[in-house]
This record gives structure tokens, sequence and C-alpha cells, in this order.
């Protein structure tokens, strides 16, 4: 997993906690390689000190090894070296014609002391024997024995000699270095990782008042209606980023606030409009309808023309006068105006619906599917007949003849304390891109479905609304198979 899949979803606490440990524990590796490069330096630094001086001390040894035990005690032998004072572990080497004539390490340094000759590896003396006289000092291993810093020097007869010091102690201090830097870090890191979770969290809290504040606005319904917005976010120093995204944020819900009042202030004025003016014209159509009536029924001969045209007046003024009915129904409806209050038994009314579908519509199969017991809810006969019969009318006028509607009538989950009617057929469905606005106003049907007879468009508006003032919802399932609508009404509360 990458990194940034990794911080794709964390928190920005998270995140800001994370890449505070990273960059204090890149510090922490840098700081540790730089020490242990620096010290592990200055000791090979001393340690090559040492060795040079080792070297002129040993150089007259390698040259007149003493010839009895000597001072050294017992254990001395011929031929050795006086190695008096030699830090232990000196390594002395002599080499005389391109071979290696001594090669012994200090063991004791209580006096001189025989050593007898050290075991070398053949890479050990091809290591040995092309170190260059130069007086330089370089590490080497040897197998026998551990890592040395060796350099070799030519002596008055040409003789070279090669002195070694072991870096033993150099890698022990370089490695209790790291090991005690490797705690203090650790530590480090992690009281870093506690005090930077606190000091974030303190952080972040103005920022999680924004968030808060933001996810209520969220669950707001702002499509209609007033609506009260919460509490602006508390002021913070508007110098830093969150005081700044505060104050930005409360501007954003005071201009979102105004214009959600202007919007419904405006559509306030738009109901009333349309109520005062279905209201105003439902007069003068009435007198264009008896008018015209009046015309037709005249004892006097009347041109066919004359009266084709009354009889097309008259036509459409019914048709205007429907519409009027329907727009000032939508504007009481949008304005509050509670409906009737009745028991309505929703049995005997889709029989009723549905007989005069089948009358009407002859050429469709009409089918029932109702309850042994009746289902009764409370509300308005009227306005729930004219719901369903706007569904079994646009069932009957957008689908083609011979096409099967069921009207289903059950009772849903008793949890939901609700009736479920829908009206459903096997026509060729409502298209995609017309299902999320089918509900709204002037909205209709396109080529897909038959659109023999014209329509307002008002149909499913009134319909969605006059449910919903009932307390129910009207949703809509449709499919190339076929469209249904579907109706949940709160069921009667015998107890009320």
């Amino acid at each position: 997993m990458t990194v940034q899949g990794w911080l794709a979803g964390r928190t920005l606490r998270t995140r800001l906690i994370a890449g505070v440990l990273v960059l204090l524990a890149l510090s922490c590796l840098g700081i540790g390689i730089t020490t242990s490069i620096t010290l592990r330096g200055f000791l090979v630094d001393r340690l090559d000190q040492n060795l040079a001086s080792a070297g002129s001390r040993l150089d007259v040894s390698l040259e007149h090894p003493t010839s009895t035990g000597g001072t050294g005690g017992p254990s001395a032998s011929v031929g050795d070296p006086g190695v008096e004072g030699q830090v232990v572990g000196t390594l002395a080497i002599r080499v005389a014609n391109g071979s290696i004539a001594q090669a012994v390490v200090v063991r004791d340094t209580a006096g001189q002391v025989g050593l007898g000759n050290v075991v070398l590896t053949t890479a050990d003396r091809s290591v040995l024997l092309h170190l260059a006289p130069d007086g330089r000092s370089t590490t080497t291993h040897l197998s026998s024995l551990e890592e040395y810093r060796v350099q070799g020097t030519r002596s008055q007869d040409g003789d070279i000699h090669i002195t070694g010091l072991p870096m033993g102690d150099v890698e022990s201090t370089v490695h209790r270095l790291e090991a005690t830097e490797l705690i203090v870090f650790v530590a480090a890191l992690l009281l870093t990782g506690l005090a930077g979770a606190g000091w974030v969290q303190l952080s972040l809290r103005p920022l999680r008042r924004v968030t808060s504040t933001a996810k209520e606005v969220s669950s707001l319904s702002l499509s209609s209606g007033t609506v009260d917005l919460p509490h602006r976010v508390p002021e913070t120093d508007p110098r830093t980023e969150v005081g700044q995204l505060g104050a930005a944020f409360n501007q954003m819900l005071g201009d979102v606030e105004t214009a959600l009042d202007q919007r419904e202030a405006s559509e306030a004025r738009l109901r009333r409009f349309v109520a005062d003016a279905s209201h105003e014209l439902r007069t003068p159509l009435a007198g264009i309808r008896a008018y015209a009536e009046l015309g037709l029924r005249s004892n006097e001969a009347v041109p066919d023309e004359v009266s084709h045209a009354l009889g097309r007046v008259e036509s459409e003024a019914v048709r205007m006068g429907r519409l009027v009915d329907d727009l000032l129904l939508l504007a009481r409806l949008d304005s509050g105006r509670p409906l009737e209050q009745e028991d309505v038994d929703l049995c005997r009314l889709v029989v009723e619906v549905t007989s005069d579908a089948r009358v009407a519509g002859p050429d469709h199969v009409w089918s029932l599917d109702l309850p042994d017991e009746p289902l009764v809810v409370r509300g308005d006969e009227h306005r729930l007949h004219q719901v369903l019969a706007n569904l079994l009318s646009n069932a009957r006028t957008h689908t083609p003849a011979g096409t099967s509607v069921v009207v289903r009538l059950t009772a849903d989950q008793p949890a939901t304390n609700q009736v479920v009617l829908s009206v459903s057929d096997n026509g060729p469905g409502i298209p995609k891109q017309l299902q999320a606005n089918i509900f709204e106003r002037f909205v209709r049907a396109d080529d897909s479905r038959s659109r023999a007879i014209g329509s307002t468009g008002l149909g499913l508006s009134i319909a969605d609304a006059v449910v919903k003032a009932h307390g129910g919802s009207l949703t809509l399932i449709s499919d190339p198979d076929g469209t249904e609508f579907r109706i949940a009404l709160p069921v009667r509360n015998d107890s009320s």
C-alpha cells in the first residue's frame, strides 16, 4: 500500500500526527547517523594516533627481540619482541624478503611477555603482504582475529613492520551510542505522538465546530418551505486559517439564509398570484361557456362555421375551466389549507373508480386485487377519488390498447401502520430521464408513451400533493416492462 493510499481514508488529525512523527523520525535518523559517523571518525583518528605511537615503539623490539626470558617471566620465549606497556590486542608483524617472519598479538600488559606466532590464513597473509609501507592507516579484517586498524612502515634494514590495533573498542562505543540514541529517539517519538495528538486535538477544535455546523445544514431539507438554519460557527481569530474558514462559512450561511427567505417570499407571492388568478378566471370562463351554449341553442339558423366555432369555444372553455380548477387546488394545497377529514373505505373507492375506468377504456384489461376486509383511512374522499382517477387515466391514455392494468390494495407491515394502493401496467414504461421530474408541474411523458390525448401535465402533481396532504407518499417504479405508481397512506387510528 502506498503512502497516498494509506492517507486517503485518514482524518486530518491522523495525517497531521503522522506527518509530525514521520518528520521527527527522519530527523532522529539523520541525527543518529550523523553522530555515529562523527563519533566513529573521531575514535578512528584517536586510534590512528595510538597506532603511530605503538608502531614507533615496536620497530626496535621487532628488530632486536629478547634472547632470554627477560623481565617477562617464564612465559617469555626467545625471538619474541619486547612489548611491555603495549595495548592489549596490539598486532606486530615483520615482513622480510617478501614473507611474514614474525606475527604476534599482545595478550597481557603486565610486563614483557612472549606470545608465539599468530595463525594467519592464506587470505590474511595476502592482505598483509600487499599493504603499502607508507605509514597510512587502513581497516582490515583478519580471519583468526577481529577487525583491525593497521599501518605499515619500512625499517632501516629494509624490512616492513606492520602494526595493528583492534577496532573492537571503537565499534562497541559506537554501538552503545546507537543503542542509547535508539532508546532516546523511541521515547521521544512516543512522547511527541501523545503530546502532538493532544495539541492537534485542541487546535482542530474550531474546525470540528465548523464540521458539526456543516453537518446540521446538510441534514436540512432546503428544497422547499421555510428553513431555519442553525447557529453560526463561533468566531475565532481571523488571522488563522480556521478563523478565516469559520468567517467564510458564516458568511455563506447568511447568504444561503437570505436566498432561502427570498425564494420563500417569491414562491408565496407566486402562489397568491396563481390562487387569485385562478379564482378570478373562473367567473369569465363560466360566462364564455354560458354564451357559447346559448349560441348553440338558438332557434335561428346558424351557419355551420359559426356553430363549429361556438362548439370549439365551449369545449376549450371547459378544458380551461378544468385547468383553472387544478391550479386553484394546487395553490390551496401549497398554502397548507387542510382537506376534509372523514372515514374513507378504500376498497369501495377502488371498485368505483376502476369501474369508471373500465367504461372509459374498454380496450384495456382491468384487474382488481383487494383484501377480504375493508381498509379505512382518514381523509378527503373526493380528493382521493381524484388521485386514483388521475392514475387510471394516465394508465389508459399513455399505454396502447390491450395493456393490462392492475389496481392492488394491501395492508402494509403492521409496524408502519399504512396501507398501500398501487396502479401497475405492463405498458412501455416511462423514460428514465423523465422519472426524476415526473411529479413536477407541467411535465408530460414523451413520445415513447402515447400522446393521442393531450393533458395539462398537472395530474401527477395534484396526485402527489393530495397524497402528501394526507400524510402519505406517492412513488414511481418504472422500466421498459411496465410502470407502477404506489400510494402509501396511514390507516385510521381507531383510538382517536
